[in-house]
């Protein structure tokens, strides 16, 4: 909702969410004040103006008085809603501008407000939006009349998840040309404080490591000059009391719908008032106007909650999955699929990936996806990006051939794409070397021995959507996994003029939304998968044309636990692409369990990535189950509500249904604990009055895990890694603990289940838990009662499974208990 309304003719605006209120006016100057944002208020049919405004007498201290008519009002001490140098605000400034004359001074003042129920759309970027068409935008109009120039503010509320967004624009109105050196999207000027700053950094292999540092004066950036969004710093960060914890305290976040560079800045000032400013990174950006022209700044998300940190991934998860992610697949489950990457990397030809194809169909994967190497003469690094032509020696019939044969085994059918990128060594170079995002006649500097193609020139976007159209519709293609292997250097675009050289990287990003919007529109149908050395790239505007991002080229489960669990504050588990790979991993050379790999990867859009040819019988029955039980629980680890609970050596996570009828939750243990027997699983998001079923699936624990502890209970000696070790493990089978208890939510979530005892140093028995280094467990809770979806029949009773998903039966083994009786049949040496 947003009201407009009048006290003593001072316009005030308050913009109104399901549980928030978001309120500004505007002053006897014309300039915005920012009144208050937070929790919602009933003001009743009187806006309490006395009660939020700023109350001045004097100017403080040495400041600058803005004008002579008002000696009280100094800029510096004031709550704003944008700001600008050369009137007396030294902070952050929301919009820089050289006019003609080379003055930098910049004064815009109120002209018009009008509220609408249709969002404007944008002319080259994404946006917010709604399935009915139907948002709420507020248009605030000022002037700076020195210069005739007029600044656009605008705001969006989206009410059912407490989000409200603002852009802005700048026109020329005048007859002189107009250098743009800065325009941000959002500033939010807070008066209480001091407040601490979250933001999430890294690197390659290393993403969204959560920061946190309190603010009592001075300036925070988080920013990317990376041309996009960058793995070192995503633009979604935020800022809370620095006592906020999941379940408590203020908290502010923000995220810019944008794949470029970025910034975002939180600055105390003299006077203790917060500023947080987000937009385009002013750094190496200027923008030329022309008289009659405009342009236009991304739009930025901001949500407020007195929830804590789980409130704000609430909010922002509801954002992303109604008023971002688009299309047909917006709601629609997504398929489990492998990729052939870890598994062959470039050494592919069309009998191995149909070998490696077949394998996946058999394991109940649905999707199987080509990785680099297909096209001509692809066979490293260095040669043929940009001319996607299928190799004939690899592929004698082609992707047409090659998904043919692989929908025939009831698979779909995929392809990796790196479209942005052009190598050296390629047709496409040698016959348009101007296309590449280099300085004419100097040394250009490469990443993974590759160029960027010039994307500001509109002849490579319509080359772009031309080539890529042919090959998808040719092909039968169903999954794009669209890469982008480098960050941006030697920035210049030889289409465009000399004085126009700081426009580059931003045109950049709008022609790339171009080809996106293009190509999506022409193949709803296929799911594209938005991927930057993994999460280089993972943005809002990336997610307004992809639904789904690949997080992390780390498929190291314990990696990802922290990495999933970064992206987890501000993006939905629905966005984010998660695999199980081979171990030793091939990022780490770490090894993990089988199932935590499984485990962790299910907490998002699960994938394999490994050459599952090579699988022993026992671990192929392994991965049907994982399948099989991940498409049991899809719609809830896709859809459902996500919630942390404990974080460190112990991640704690639960994952609802929207109804709360169903909940798998995960319990993750990096290092085991010496004589640590006890633990307790917590549940989040449940109902509290509402009866569960909460129960694992049994697993069978191999007795060589136990290595020479074995010895304890043999009647012989068994030598560690030999045959007659191997031997015992195949006849003797450890049951581990079953859970299964019916429980109130209330319970679940307050008081937690109390767990089965974990081995600790002193004897291992049938029912106890074995959880070692990166051990991990899948809980699930049912509502008693529950129909399992789609069959109108009440759910299997499978707590007594084993991790083959067969019921146990124990005469094909050996009990713990019998370890004693075996035989040194095998050989008198052991």
């Amino acid at each position: 909702m947003i009201i407009r309304t009048e006290e003593g003719g001072t316009p005030i605006f308050v913009l109104k969410t399901k549980n928030t209120a978001y309120a500004f006016m505007i002053t006897p100057t014309g300039h915005p004040e920012h009144l208050y944002y937070g929790v919602s208020f009933e003001a009743g049919g009187k806006f309490p103006l006395g009660a939020l405004v700023q109350k001045r007498t004097f100017a403080p201290g040495n400041t600058v008085v803005y004008s002579q008519d008002y000696p009280a009002m100094a800029m510096e001490d004031m709550c704003l809603e944008f700001s600008s140098f050369g009137k007396g605000d030294l902070r952050e400034p929301f919009v820089e501008i050289v006019h003609s004359d080379g003055g930098r001074t910049c004064d815009f003042t109120f002209e018009s407000a009008r509220i609408t129920d249709e969002k404007e759309p944008y002319e080259d970027l994404p946006g917010s939006y709604s399935a009915d068409g139907k948002a709420e935008q507020l248009t605030v109009v000022y002037v700076d009349r020195q210069y005739s120039v007029t600044l656009e503010t605008r705001y969006y509320v989206w009410e059912d998840c407490d989000c409200i967004c603002r852009s802005s624009r700048v026109i020329n109105s005048g007859r002189d040309e107009l250098e743009l050196d800065r325009l941000m999207s959002l500033q939010l000027d807070l008066q209480d404080g001091p407040y601490a700053v979250t933001t999430f950094h890294g690197a390659w292999a290393r993403e969204m490591e959560k920061s946190t540092a309190v603010l009592t004066g001075g300036k925070l950036v988080n920013s990317s000059f990376a041309g996009c969004s960058s793995s070192r710093s995503n633009p979604f960060f935020m800022v809370h009391s620095p006592d906020a914890s999941e379940s408590a305290g203020d908290c502010y976040a923000f995220n810019l719908i944008y794949s470029g560079n970025h910034y975002g800045a939180v600055e105390v000032n003299s006077y203790g008032k917060t500023r947080i400013v987000s937009g385009i990174n002013p750094q190496g950006f200027r923008f030329m106007i022309p008289p009659g022209e405009c342009i236009e700044a991304p739009e930025c998300v901001m949500t407020y909650t007195r929830g804590g940190f789980s409130g704000i991934t609430g909010n922002m998860h509801s954002f992303v999955r109604e008023h971002i992610v688009r299309g047909v697949w917006k709601d629609k489950p997504r398929p489990i699929l492998l990729n052939s990457w870890e598994a062959m990397y470039f050494k592919i030809d069309q009998g191995s990936l149909i070998s490696l194809a077949k394998a996946a169909a058999r394991v109940g994967i649905e999707l199987f996806v080509v990785d680099d190497g297909w096209f001509l003469g692809r066979n490293d690094d260095s040669h043929a990006l940009g001319d996607w032509i299928p190799d004939p020696k690899k592929l004698p019939g082609g992707l047409e051939s090659l998904g043919r044969k692989v929908r025939e085994l009831g698979l779909s059918f995929g392809i990796w794409v790196e479209p942005e990128m052009v190598n050296a060594q390629s047709e496409l170079y040698r016959a348009h070397p101007d296309w590449a995002m280099t300085v004419p006649g100097k040394p250009h500097s490469e990443g993974r021995n590759q160029m960027l193609l010039d994307l500001a020139n509109p002849d490579v976007q319509d080359y772009l959507i031309d080539v890529l159209s042919g090959l998808f519709a040719d092909a039968g293609i169903s999954y794009v996994k669209w890469d982008f292997n480098r960050v941006f250097s030697d920035v210049y675009s030889p289409y465009l003029p000399a004085k126009r050289q700081g426009e580059t990287a931003h045109r950049y990003v709008c022609g790339l939304y171009r080809v996106m919007r293009e190509l999506t529109e022409r193949f709803p149908d296929i799911l594209f998968e938005g991927c930057a050395s993994g999460g280089n790239r993972f943005d809002l505007g990336i997610l307004s044309f992809f639904p789904q991002i690949w997080a992390s080229d780390n498929t190291d489960a314990v990696s990802r636990v922290h990495i999933q669990e970064g992206y987890s504050f501000g993006y939905p588990l629905s966005t984010v692409g998660a695999h199980v790979s081979a171990c030793p991993n091939h990022q780490t050379l770490r090894e993990v369990p089988p199932d935590t790999r499984f485990n962790v990867a299910a907490f998002g859009i699960l994938g394999y990535e490994y050459d599952i040819r090579d699988l022993s019988a026992k671990d192929r029955k392994e991965m049907q189950r994982q399948t099989s039980l991940y498409k049991e629980w899809r719609d809830v680890l896709q859809f459902g509500k996500f919630h942390r609970g404990r974080s460190g050596n112990v991640h704690e996570w639960t994952c609802v249904s929207p109804d709360r009828k169903r909940a798998v939750g995960m319990l993750f243990r990096e290092l085991a604990l010496p004589n640590a027997p006890g633990e307790r699983f917590f549940a989040k998001g449940l109902d509290p009055k509402m009866e569960y079923r909460f129960y694992c699936i049994s697993q069978d624990v191999d007795v060589r895990q136990f290595g020479s502890l074995i010895n304890t209970r043999s009647p012989i000696h068994v030598r560690q890694g030999s045959l007659v070790h191997s031997a015992i493990a195949k006849a003797v089978r450890m049951h581990g603990e079953t859970e299964d208890e019916t429980v109130s939510g209330e319970v679940l979530m307050n008081a937690g289940i109390q767990l089965s005892q974990a081995f600790s140093g002193t004897g291992f028995a049938e029912g106890m838990r074995f959880f070692p280094d990166f051990s991990s467990r899948l809980y699930f809770m049912e509502a008693v009662g529950c129909i399992a979806p789609g069959t109108g029949e009440r759910e299997p009773q499978i707590a007594g499974e084993t991790v083959s998903g067969e019921a146990r039966d124990e005469s094909p083994g050996t009990n713990a208990g019998e370890l004693d009786e075996i035989s040194d049949e095998t050989g008198p040496e052991e």
